[in-house]
């Protein structure tokens, strides 16, 4: 007799019937599980929420006043008829996997992940799982990315260049993660300013003990005359804006996974764009698969179609699951502080 499933994807998000709440709803729900603070996976509008410790303070940020509980790394907590447990996921600092039990089999739902240490966001830690439900944002094989060092190297040497022909560098990366990941990341070439998206999260951060270097938050009287050859990390939204524009002379650049898509980077008319992601590349969502031995894979954001078809191929049993997820990943679209 085949036994319910642990796992059931619904309109409102994943939910568990056996614990009665849901994953990363898209709709308000009594209990939430959030993998992450970014906002299609950390919605307003639950009545509980939980979260890794390291995620809540990011979450209760954007959200504002919301019921939440912090659960650690590794911690079992029993939910109705199930067990959870959290694991890292590499994403964002607090990022988590989630992981439900029940009478032994285990089913995992990844959230957003990547497999390369970035020095700052808790080591990704593949969970033996039966089922592995995976995001698939770069789910084609033309995604590769470089190792992080080599990136890094290539965006310090792009802003000491600027710096010596009296420009700003003003760099585009997503306010949470990403921003944190690349000022954690670049070499000391100069001052390093930041859009006060960005310096919001980087206090947040510190606070939490994790390790950034000084920033300084951009506004009147810091600008590239205060700051010369300064580093300016900003949302994407920010770029080409009057607020960009103050800096004077110069150079912009993002930094996203995207900007392996020359097409992209064309139309975003950046001259520079660094190939940056906070997301697995596809030999990395190959790998994460693997570890887990799982005999089952639902992928959800992405490449979904193809990605659920290299599966197949390869042996696993894989399906595709609709989410809301994925509007945020990389390229949100951000207010810009004047």
């Amino acid at each position: 007799m085949a036994r319910d499933p642990v796992l059931t994807f619904t309109d409102r998000g994943i939910y568990c019937p056996a614990g009665d709440f849901f994953i990363d709803p898209w709709r308000p729900v009594d209990r939430a599980l959030i993998t992450h603070g970014h906002s299609d996976h950390a919605r307003w509008g639950h009545q509980r929420y939980l979260a890794t410790h390291q995620a809540l303070p990011v979450i209760r940020h954007r959200l504002g006043q919301i019921e939440a509980q912090g659960i650690g790394y590794g911690e079992s907590l029993r939910i109705g008829g199930v067990t959870v447990h959290f694991h890292p996921a590499g994403h964002i600092p607090g990022s988590a996997q989630i992981a439900v039990e029940r009478d032994g089999e285990v089913w995992v739902v990844s959230g957003d992940y990547k497999v390369e240490p970035d020095g700052l966001a808790e080591a990704f830690a593949p969970v033996p799982c039966h089922t592995f439900i995976s995001e698939s944002t770069f789910g084609l094989p033309v995604f590769r990315w470089r190792p992080q060092v080599e990136v890094m190297g290539d965006i310090t040497r792009w802003w000491a260049a600027n710096a010596a022909a009296g420009k700003t560098s003003i760099l585009g990366a997503y306010s949470l993660g990403k921003a944190q990941r690349l000022l954690a990341g670049v070499g000391e070439v100069g001052p390093i300013l930041t859009h006060g998206a960005v310096e919001e999260v980087n206090e947040i951060l510190r606070n939490q003990g994790y390790s950034l270097p000084d920033t300084t938050r951009a506004g009147q009287g810091v600008d590239a005359k205060s700051h010369p050859g300064a580093l300016v990390i900003a949302p994407p939204s920010a770029l080409g804006s009057a607020w960009a524009r103050k800096f004077g002379p110069a150079e912009e650049a993002f930094a996203s996974g995207w900007m392996a898509v020359r097409g992209i980077r064309r139309r975003r008319a950046l001259g520079t764009g660094f190939v940056v992601s906070d997301h697995a590349d596809f030999p990395g969502l190959l790998t994460a698969i693997r570890a887990t031995a799982c005999e089952r894979v639902f992928v959800t954001h992405g490449y979904t179609t193809a990605f659920r078809r290299f599966l197949a191929e390869q042996g696993y049993n894989a399906g595709i699951v609709a989410t809301e997820y994925g509007q945020e990943a990389e390229e949100p679209a951000e207010p810009v502080d004047t």
